[in-house]
């Protein structure tokens, strides 16, 4: 079973209704910069956190794609509909995709 995968272009623009954004960086990642109202959960905690995801399907991000790719292969496992964002946060942010910060600075990928 491969892993689904799509490429920031393939990603539609705003997010349609439904579509629940798993954000799997580490906690410093996320606070610099992330995807407005997207659920964060660690790779390193998914297996004991992942009946946090809500029903329909996901789109899986990290930095670049290698994290969110093994979360992909773990949920599809598990029987949910997700599917990989290739190139990750850094293309979302090269592709001036909105992104929200826990900081008082400017949203970035770290």
């Amino acid at each position: 079973m491969g892993i689904p995968t799509v490429s920031i272009d393939q990603v539609p623009h705003p997010l349609p209704e439904g579509l629940t954004v798993l954000d799997v960086r580490e906690p410093m990642e996320w606070a610099q910069g992330h995807i407005e109202g997207a659920l964060h959960i660690p790779l390193g905690v998914l297996t004991v956190r992942a009946g946090e995801l809500p029903a329909g399907q996901t789109l899986v991000v990290c930095k670049v794609g290698g994290r969110s790719a093994q979360a992909v292969m773990w949920l599809q496992q598990q029987g949910h509909d997700v599917v990989n964002l290739d190139g990750g946060m850094l293309d979302w942010e090269a592709a001036g995709r909105p992104m929200v910060s826990e900081t008082d600075a400017p949203p970035f990928v770290v």
